[in-house]
């Protein structure tokens, strides 16, 4: 059995069956509460053979999720797209880290309201001029908290927690960390869907870390998280954010490793334009999925996306791992000057990229 192949085959068939519920203008949960007891029944008492039946199963059983979904939003349990807003301990914590990110005294106020962009998504305090210019350059996906800043937060800490070492225990306990620092993050900035995409990716990754004889597939994590995703929350599926994290991500595990291979790894050290291709192929297997739909809900295509990304996606990683350490610093009340220049050099030299990109028309 495949079992990567078998994840493929009953996700698919399950998401497209929750699509239906959802766009559907009309209720559909009678009817495929029906289909699906049918279907299962059948399978059970060993009527149902092959694994196209299973895709045929899950597509009903998506259906009544998301019919089910729909019930729910409209009885106002369901609220957004994710985990609905942050209460408590949460709450608080955002609070205080929006206020603590204001106080730094970086040279440039712009600097204090990106970071809060970038690390709280409150976008409130950006000058229009500087969202004008993250959209022109096709960089607006930066300033939307999403699973790219995840992904940024979640190597930083690997390698703080690194310190732990590599015994069984020690790795354990590592992962552990990073799942419950993951989800506060989540939750504390109001888990939108591509957050909980990207935790769902990072807990599914950390977990099969610890069994190292399963292969694990790219493809089938993605697809687990898909499902997983839309059975707690089939009503994300509307979401613009839900639909362009997940089909980002798909290009980036069926496209790019295609596009990377036409530059082989040189022999030893570091290559400088491989560098530039490894980039520039990752920036194309997420357009060539995602801009189609860009297209259709805004009406727009990116025209200078390979040099925006090229440029304006390093920077943030450099500038969010700065911020962060700055950010824990400055909780603990420490604030030092060469880490304050840094990341508003960094900050500074990321808004004139793309504010030059925009200009170019």
């Amino acid at each position: 059995m495949n079992e990567a192949r078998d994840v493929v085959l009953i996700s698919f068939p399950f998401a497209a069956g929750v699509a239906l519920a959802q766009f559907c203008p009309f209720s559909l949960f009678h009817i495929s509460l029906a289909v699906s007891a049918v279907l299962i029944l059948l399978a059970l008492g060993g009527l149902l053979k092959g694994r196209g039946w299973f895709g045929v199963m899950f597509f009903a059983v998506g259906m009544l999720c998301g019919a089910a979904g729909s019930l729910a939003e409209d009885g106002g349990i369901a609220v957004g797209g994710g985990l609905s807003g942050a209460g408590g301990i949460a709450a608080r914590a955002l609070e205080r880290t929006d206020a603590v990110i204001r106080q730094i005294p970086f040279p440039h106020g712009s600097t204090n309201e990106l970071l809060r962009a970038l690390l709280t998504g409150q976008r409130d305090g950006l000058s229009r001029e500087t969202t004008d210019a993250f959209r022109a350059a096709g960089a607006s996906h930066i300033l939307a908290l999403s699973g790219l800043h995840l992904g940024i937060i979640y190597l930083l800490l690997s390698k703080l927690l690194a310190l732990l070492g590599n015994g069984r225990t020690a790795s354990v306990v590592r992962s552990i960390l990073i799942v419950a620092a993951s989800a506060f993050y989540a939750l504390m900035t109001g888990a939108s869907p591509s957050i909980v995409r990207a935790l769902l990716f990072i807990t599914i990754n950390e977990t099969m870390r610890h069994f190292p004889g399963r292969r694990k597939s790219p493809l089938a994590v993605w697809c687990c998280a898909l499902m997983i995703q839309l059975v707690v929350f089939p009503w994300a599926i509307r979401s613009v954010g839900f639909q362009l994290s997940y089909l980002a991500m798909l290009g980036i595990f069926t496209i790019f490793p295609w596009l990377e291979g036409f530059y082989p790894k040189p022999a030893k050290g570091w290559s400088p334009m491989r560098w530039m291709w490894v980039s520039m192929a990752l920036s194309i297997s997420c357009q060539i999925f995602t801009a189609p739909l860009v297209w259709l809900r805004f009406g727009t295509f990116p025209k200078y996306f390979l040099l925006t990304n090229l440029l304006a996606l390093p920077l943030t990683s450099l500038l969010m791992f700065a911020a962060v350490p700055l950010l824990l610093l400055a909780l603990a009340g420490l604030s030092p000057g060469w880490l304050v220049w840094t990341t508003d050099s960094l900050a500074e030299l990321l808004q004139g990229c793309l504010t030059i990109i925009a200009s170019l028309g």
